[in-house]
């Protein structure tokens, strides 16, 4: 499907049929952005916390022939072993899919009473210099072992490594997504991320399909959204909005997540065998989603897989002398 195309509605004939009346699509809303490689959409695996959970997603992938872009983990580099992460790098380098590690330490961990409270705090920011440090130890260590995305809960980590980015302290072809837990919800603050860094932003899955189509106007720089979000983001399920989802959001990642399960993150040998089930639903679920899709006509205009850069994104200017 191209950015332009309108693709069948659920039930569209049917209630035809009966005189039912359908809304009207307008055409206005439909995002005028695309991937580099002309594509409207991508996939993405969330919550992939090792390597043996990698390679039941990718085992699963072939057997259910889900096209998979990317796939991330949610514990962060802290949480893996220079092997761990250099066979999680070389599986997904065999089957051209983006490696996503979150950096470090975050406040929902560390030791300040705030995050436990009602408001919830600074949430999973990094606290004080040394959990932003602790960041950037993750984020040097990651691309030295050959992680070329980089996932990231903190506006301080973010323009941080993007100026580390810049001063080619780390790859050029370092990628930075926003996560979840700190997505932006409106036109305004979506520029900012992006011109903080950001690569790709994960906006929360309560957004309507208007406010995606106001972040549009003003940035095209790729979203992140769960198709279905886990019960810690709200547990929705927006399977048949898809369509309409990369129709208004394009350029997008369609995130398979997965709600009514008990979180994982930080990762340990504790909880393989709820880590394995889970990432072999999470396939399971992007394979529902396509089959949605194909149904309405809308599975045209995937990115080719091993796709992954962003193209041109727009950047504050870096601070003069630093």
């Amino acid at each position: 499907m191209t950015a332009s195309a309108v693709p069948r509605r659920p039930g569209a004939a049917a209630l035809a049929r009966i005189d039912h009346p359908t809304p009207h699509v307008d055409s206005a809303d439909t995002s005028p952005h695309a991937f580099p490689d002309g594509g409207t959409w991508r996939t993405e695996i969330p919550s992939v916390e090792g390597p043996e959970a990698l390679a039941v997603v990718l085992e699963e992938s072939a057997r259910l022939d889900v096209p998979v872009h990317r796939i991330s983990q949610g514990s962060g580099v802290w949480m893996l072993t220079d092997d761990e992460i250099t066979e999680m790098v070389d599986g997904c380098a065999e089957r051209s899919v983006e490696l996503c590690l979150f950096t470090g330490p975050r406040g929902t961990w560390d030791i300040g009473a705030a995050t436990r409270t009602d408001s919830g705090g600074a949430g999973l920011r990094a606290r004080g210099h040394d959990a932003l440090a602790g960041c950037v130890e993750d984020a040097l260590r990651a691309t030295a072992l050959g992680v070329r995305c980089l996932l990231i809960a903190d506006e301080g980590v973010l323009w941080t490594l993007h100026r580390l980015r810049a001063a080619g302290e780390l790859p050029a072809d370092t990628t930075f997504k926003a996560s979840a837990l700190i997505g932006p919800v409106n036109p305004a603050s979506y520029a900012v991320y992006e011109h903080l860094g950001a690569d790709s932003l994960n906006v929360p899955s309560d957004l309507t399909l208007a406010h995606l189509s106001e972040i549009r106007r003003v940035s095209r720089a790729p979203m992140d959204l769960y198709v279905e979000a886990p019960d810690d983001l709200g547990g929705y399920v927006r399977m048949y909005e898809a369509a309409e989802l990369i129709r208004r959001g394009a350029p997008l990642y369609l995130k398979f997540g997965l709600s009514r399960s008990a979180g994982i993150y930080p990762y340990g040998a504790h909880m393989r065998d709820h880590a394995l089930a889970t990432a072999r639903e999470r396939v399971r679920r992007g394979r529902l989603v396509l089959d949605l899709l194909a149904r309405h006509g809308a599975d045209g205009g995937m990115s080719p897989l091993g796709s992954r850069l962003p193209g041109a994104l727009r950047r504050f200017p870096a601070p003069e002398g630093n």
